[in-house]
């Protein structure tokens, strides 16, 4: 079961002034501020700068299904036609990612909070 789009991740080349744009923008600090990440909350929505992301194959912003069972709705995407970017893989915490590409190459992100 999804419980709806909460997360939208953004690569970035320049986390510095990334995170100074979004904060600017959200008027808020980051809830999180590592080198490798920086995740603001924002009305119920999580904005994360991802300075890897481009390293990563992603092209813009990305946005992430929250889901109970992560492999079951990776499984289901794949079966429906879906081609797996980013297998199963903790990001910390317990928390599960995964993305995958439509027909169209529009990329859905997954995630299992934890």
């Amino acid at each position: 079961m999804t419980q709806g789009l909460k997360t939208i991740i953004y690569p970035v080349k320049d986390l510095a002034r990334a995170k100074a744009v979004f904060a600017g923008l959200l008027a808020a600090d980051p809830v999180m501020d590592e080198p490798y990440y920086v995740q603001f909350n924002a009305a119920g929505q999580e904005v994360g700068l991802d300075p890897n992301g481009h390293g990563k194959g992603m092209t813009g912003p990305v946005p992430y299904w929250h889901v109970d069972d992560i492999k079951k709705t990776l499984k289901a995407l794949v079966d429906a036609g879906a081609q797996t970017l980013q297998d199963v893989q903790d990001v910390g915490g317990g928390r599960l990612t995964a993305s995958v590409k439509d027909a169209d190459g529009n990329v859905i992100g997954l995630i299992q909070p934890s």
